[in-house]
């Protein structure tokens, strides 16, 4: 599509690659250009925290603020007792209030690294929770002003379900009206805050296209989808994954060295890439560093990691993390800023063996994985190799840490309480 836009903010989308679609090109770029156009996205909380996978819908709301407009960041807290079915095999696992509750807590720390709230201005942040209108509906009312407005049967025509129903797979009821009530966030969102648009990954196009028709008929209003594309490695690889899980973004869930490394670790040929989506240098500037080859792209990888940790952790943290990268790799060090695993005396009365440390230290995500490790070679202990799955860790080995490798880029320290 060749389209020059007015607003800077759909420049962005489109020079940084952060658009997949749009319902209405010419008419969003000229809500843009008109003037603050307050646009959400929704964030449910089936964690408590939100990973890697989240960080591009994360960084448009920050770019939305940057080009002069509002983002209001949505708290799933009534529609993650449903679960979102989009494109999932299996239900999700119902959790319950406290629950979600809890993992709202978490997920807020996030979002004030990126975007500012409560700053007196016109595009001041809104920082929302979809409980406020869902927990209080009357089902019998619901069903005769907003149910009339939907067709089972062109719900039953978007990928997300239809996908799950072609493999025979069971979609509840219950998890069928998830995408009525995003719609309904949609409605509320326009009629209340004066919402002009959602955004979302691609995912999420039928449940925006939903929201979409519904402030139509129900308030004749014209609104707008924009969606991101969903993002692989060039490996092909789920982003927001790694082999040791899940890349969080709360430090508590995931140490800051842990997500400096995990971005020092991309391919040469997602840097690129990575650059222009997740951190804020010129797009000439990534385009530079992801054209670079051979020992300068690792160059470029770290100014990629240290861009990215200073987003989310700041400046001392990303420092901290390379200082770390530097003792570890090139002098052979153990570094200050590893992630440790602290055992106390009681943990090891009878010892523990080295394959439940590898694993209790997230290096492995289970026994098995630890015992494969060891027997691939790939395992280490102070830098030596460790051959024996069945060696005991004791109290006398702790007496001062030890650090613990999987492969050459990840470590981790253990010491005794």
């Amino acid at each position: 599509m060749t389209y020059h836009p007015k607003s800077d903010f759909i420049r962005v989308m489109m020079e940084r690659g952060f658009l997949a679609d749009c319902t209405d090109y010419q008419g969003l770029d000229d809500a843009f250009a008109a003037g603050v156009v307050p646009a959400y996205i929704g964030f449910d909380a089936t964690a408590k925290s939100l990973h890697v996978g989240s960080l591009i819908q994360i960084m448009m709301l920050r770019w939305l603020q940057k080009t002069g407009h509002q983002p209001i960041t949505l708290m799933g807290g009534g529609t993650t007792k449903v679960g979102d079915p989009s494109f999932r095999a299996d239900e999700r696992p119902l959790l319950t209030p406290d629950k979600i509750d809890d993992n709202i807590s978490g997920i807020k720390k996030v979002f004030a690294a990126y975007i500012k709230y409560d700053t007196g201005q016109p595009n001041s942040a809104l920082m929302l929770n979809n409980a406020e209108w869902l927990d209080d509906l009357n089902y019998l009312d619901f069903l005769r002003d907003i149910g009339k407005h939907f067709s089972v049967n062109r719900m039953l025509s978007f990928e997300s379900v239809k996908s799950r129903l072609d493999r025979e797979q069971s979609l509840s009821f219950l998890e069928f009206n998830y995408m009525i009530l995003q719609a309904y966030d949609f409605l509320e969102l326009n009629r209340r805050y004066g919402c002009k648009l959602q955004m979302g990954g691609s995912d999420q196009w039928g449940n925006i296209v939903n929201g979409i028709d519904l402030t139509r008929r129900v308030l004749d209003h014209q609104i707008f989808g924009l969606t991101s594309p969903l993002l692989t490695t060039s490996d092909g690889k789920k982003m927001g994954k790694s082999l040791s899980g899940a890349i969080w973004l709360n430090d508590e869930m995931l140490s800051s060295y842990e997500f400096w490394q995990f971005w020092r670790n991309t391919t040469d040929s997602d840097v690129g890439r990575f650059l222009k989506l997740y951190t804020e240098l010129p797009v000439a500037e990534c385009d530079r560093l992801g054209a670079l080859e051979g020992a300068d792209i690792n160059g470029a990888k770290i100014v990629l990691a240290n861009e990215v940790t200073t987003l989310l952790h700041g400046k001392d943290a990303a420092q901290a993390a390379e200082k770390t990268a530097k003792e570890v790799f090139e002098k052979g060090g153990i570094g200050d800023d590893l992630p440790t695993l602290t055992l106390a005396a009681s943990d090891l009365v009878d010892g523990i063996s080295i394959v439940q440390l590898i694993v209790k230290s997230g290096l492995a995500g289970s026994g098995k994985e630890a015992k494969r490790l060891i027997s691939d070679g790939g395992a280490k202990i102070n830098d030596d190799m460790l051959t024996d799955a069945g060696r005991m860790i004791t109290a006398a080995d702790l007496e001062t840490p030890i650090k613990l490798s999987a492969g050459k880029k990840r470590h981790a320290l253990v010491q005794l309480g």
